[in-house]
């Protein structure tokens, strides 16, 4: 059980269960921290009741211990991608420089991440979302952030040098957005969300792509459902990419892994 600090009202927290939110304790704590007024906690605790989600809300999510910023609309990153981290950091744990991508970046949070525990760094993001690439303008200053359709927003000059290609891209089914949480569906831009019929779609465009950026035994990383898996990795090999799937029972994460 969560000890409320004395500055939250146990109102709050009532009002934030009744609206249905499971982590009601630690969300009203996020919301008094983050107010200025009684009347904006006010009109947050309205914004969260009516289903927006509390990281747009506030304008920030926590992503590996790192303080993300998130803008309205823009896909707010899940825990279980730190999975997806660990297995970036532990591929590059010798590297010298070593080039990463994160494509599909949202708000740049995996490659930010990544970043943070890997010295040295070449660190690129790109999204096909303006207000995507804007909010990772904000979070990856330690890089640069591209706009565009996957490989055609990256520069030339990666071509053939990426080490690792970490993507989270978008992998619900079409007909599955629907049974999506509110806050997930209202509130973040469909194509963030949408996979397509199998949920699939731009696995198989990233897959296709992948070999011709990265550097000989270079990986690219990408998140999918555990039911996906064997279908991502099957992509994977017919692209010419030894696959394996990876799974952390800890982050409820699935991540099919191709190498060169």
């Amino acid at each position: 059980m969560v000890r409320l600090s004395a500055d939250v009202d146990p109102s709050l927290v009532d009002a934030l269960r009744a609206a249905g939110c499971v982590f009601a304790e630690e969300e009203a704590a996020v919301l008094t921290a983050e107010a200025r007024t009684r009347g904006h906690l006010e009109l947050m605790l309205a914004r969260r009741a009516a289903g927006e989600p509390l990281e747009q809300i506030v304008g920030w999510a926590q992503f590996c211990g790192i303080r993300i910023a998130v803008a309205p609309g823009v896909f707010v990153p899940r825990q279980r991608t730190e999975a997806m981290v660990d297995l970036a950091v532990a591929i590059l744990v010798d590297a010298e420089r070593p080039v990463v991508v994160d494509l599909c970046c949202g708000t740049g949070a995996i490659g930010v991440a990544i970043a943070a525990r890997v010295p040295d760094v070449e660190l690129h993001a790109a999204d096909l979302d303006p207000d995507a690439v804007a909010c990772a303008r904000r979070n990856v200053t330690m890089g640069e952030v591209h706009e565009g359709d996957l490989y055609d927003a990256l520069p030339g000059s990666l071509r053939g040098r990426v080490d690792v290609l970490a993507v989270n891209a978008p992998y619900v089914p079409t007909d599955a957005i629907a049974t999506m949480p509110p806050e997930a569906r209202d509130h973040e831009a469909r194509i963030a969300l949408d996979g397509g019929g199998d949920g699939l779609d731009v696995h198989r465009r990233v897959a296709a792509g992948a070999p011709d950026w990265l550097t000989p035994g270079g990986h690219l990383l990408i998140e999918t459902g555990v039911a996906q898996a064997p279908v991502a990795a099957d992509l994977f090999q017919r692209h010419g990419l030894r696959a394996t799937v990876a799974r952390s029972e800890d982050h409820d994460a699935t991540v099919v892994i191709g190498t060169t």
